[in-house]
């Protein structure tokens, strides 16, 4: 069976609980894990209820944190933080996407040969999954949009126009 964990840096999950769909990613054939580190420094004070939703709280094993210290001094100019770099050691450590809506982790990524998947992406697949409507999904981005999510607007509207003619 293919792995279906993915781990997501914070942004994501913010996109989800500012856009309503929070609980919609867990009904989703998908484990969602996050680093401990992350948790604690980004989530827990506002959302602690994360891992009762069943998000992964996860802990990077000792190569892992040496791949994180790596990828911060060897991709800091770019504008990946300490933080991102977690997310992207544990995405390696785990074998698994990484789920990240900046574009200087994404590029990272890439660079390492990590498969990056976004926003959009994961409101696809809700959509897909019968989760929730193209109505539900133009509500839930108007809400990301109003936050200042800084998603690829023209892509937003291009997804829901293409559900819309399914």
């Amino acid at each position: 069976m293919a792995n279906k964990l993915l781990i997501s840096d914070a942004n994501i999950l913010i996109d989800m609980i500012v856009g309503g769909l929070l609980d919609d990613i867990f009904k989703l054939d998908y484990e969602f894990g996050l680093p401990d580190v992350l948790f604690e420094y980004e989530l827990r004070e506002q959302h602690a209820d994360l891992p009762d939703k069943g998000l992964h709280v996860m802990g990077l094993e000792p190569a892992a944190i040496e791949d994180t210290t790596r990828l911060f001094q060897q991709h800091r100019s770019s504008g990946v933080s300490i933080n991102d770099c977690m997310a992207l050691a544990l995405a390696k450590q785990e074998d698994c996407p990484l789920l990240t809506g900046d574009s200087a982790l994404r590029q990272v990524s890439i660079l390492e040969n990590i498969e990056v998947r976004g926003t959009l992406w994961l409101v696809g697949e809700i959509m897909e999954a019968h989760v929730i409507t193209v109505d539900q999904a133009d509500q839930a981005y108007d809400a990301m949009r109003a936050d200042g999510s800084r998603l690829p607007w023209k892509e937003v509207d291009a997804q829901n126009k293409k559900c819309r003619n399914q």
